[in-house]
């Protein structure tokens, strides 16, 4: 059977950063595998209340634990040139060999519109990821080989430069994706898949057409990594666990794109509008560890490789040692 593994989310729009790193740390030692960390230049909404710089949170993450660690997800696309996202990581799978994987996604106007670029339709904000994606890889392979490279495309130019901190072997590209085009084109541009929780049907659906964009490009799509983030509540009683959902994470239960919001007090407005019953097929909310373990062994049997947890209350280290006793020790493949 193929190995899984559960890994911690750790939530930048939630948690000071070193208090992340030490949730992170302990999360570890209580056997959660690997971390995720957020890439958000403003938290959903207020009440979450931060929101730290990626790249130092995961430096730290590295010296804090021993397990995998990556972003989920950054966008090198706006705010970013892809040049600079592939020297971040580059630079960080030097200093953590084998640990560092580089999720990318097409990103959010909530974190990409602040440098005032236009925001353009998704199909244009699919296709400039997927010209970054070229550009991080051509960078990596060429640096490898000691050599410069360019590229002149429709969104992007890079003069010829190479990146001159490499590791022996480039971070695995992992592309955000919950629709069916662009898990094709991450099969076959990519090393693996990383979604949200959603119905298992929608998920299955993903799963096909990425295996099909892989097999085009002459990959085996069974080898390929597919990571799944999945919010949940859990808090000792069900009252808790629906009041830290309602107020911490009130955007889970948002049954529309949140791609174009812009701001965190636009969504605190919409968040008034947020029902304990809108959260229904979406996030498991439960006191009872066993449900939860259900829910996520769903997923592993649909086939995803590491899972990442994130409870969206305050109630940390109490979820870390509830779930490290009761939910991780009953999961199997």
């Amino acid at each position: 059977m193929s190995p899984f593994s559960i890994g911690y989310a750790a939530m930048l729009e939630q948690f000071h950063p070193t208090e992340a790193v030490a949730l992170s740390a302990y999360a570890e030692s209580r056997g959660f595998s690997g971390v995720m960390a957020t890439d958000h230049f403003q938290p959903w909404v207020p009440q979450q209340g931060e929101s730290s710089f990626v790249w130092n949170v995961l430096a730290a993450l590295g010296e804090r634990t021993t397990g995998d660690i990556g972003p989920g997800v950054t966008a090198p696309t706006f705010r970013w040139h892809p040049a600079m996202v592939a020297q971040a990581s580059a630079t960080l799978a030097a200093m953590y060999p084998g640990r560092h994987w580089l999720g990318l996604g097409s990103g959010e106007a909530l974190n990409e519109h602040v440098v005032g670029q236009y925001w353009p339709e998704a199909p244009e904000r699919i296709n400039r990821l997927f010209e970054a994606i070229d550009i991080i890889k051509k960078l990596f392979a060429a640096s490898l080989a000691g050599k410069d490279t360019k590229h002149a495309g429709q969104f992007y130019k890079l003069e010829s430069t190479r990146l001159w901190t490499m590791p022996a072997v480039p971070p695995e590209i992992l592309v955000a994706t919950a629709g069916p085009v662009t898990a094709r084109r991450a099969g076959k541009s990519a090393d693996g898949l990383i979604t949200v929780a959603a119905p298992l049907e929608k998920i299955s659906g993903l799963f096909a057409r990425f295996a099909e964009g892989a097999r085009e490009a002459g990959k085996d799509p069974s080898r390929m990594p597919k990571v799944l983030q999945l919010h949940l509540s859990w808090a000792p009683t069900a009252e808790e666990a629906m009041r830290n959902a309602l107020v911490e994470w009130p955007n889970g239960a948002m049954r529309f794109p949140k791609s174009d919001i812009r701001s965190p007090y636009e969504l605190e407005q919409i968040a008034k509008l947020v029902r304990p019953e809108d959260f229904d097929g979406r996030m498991v909310i439960d006191d009872d560890p066993d449900v939860h373990r259900e829910h996520i062994q769903r997923y592993l049997d649909l086939g995803f490789d590491r899972i990442y947890l994130h409870n969206v209350g305050r109630n940390q280290r109490e979820f870390i040692d509830v779930f490290s006793r009761d939910v991780l020790p009953k999961l199997r493949r």
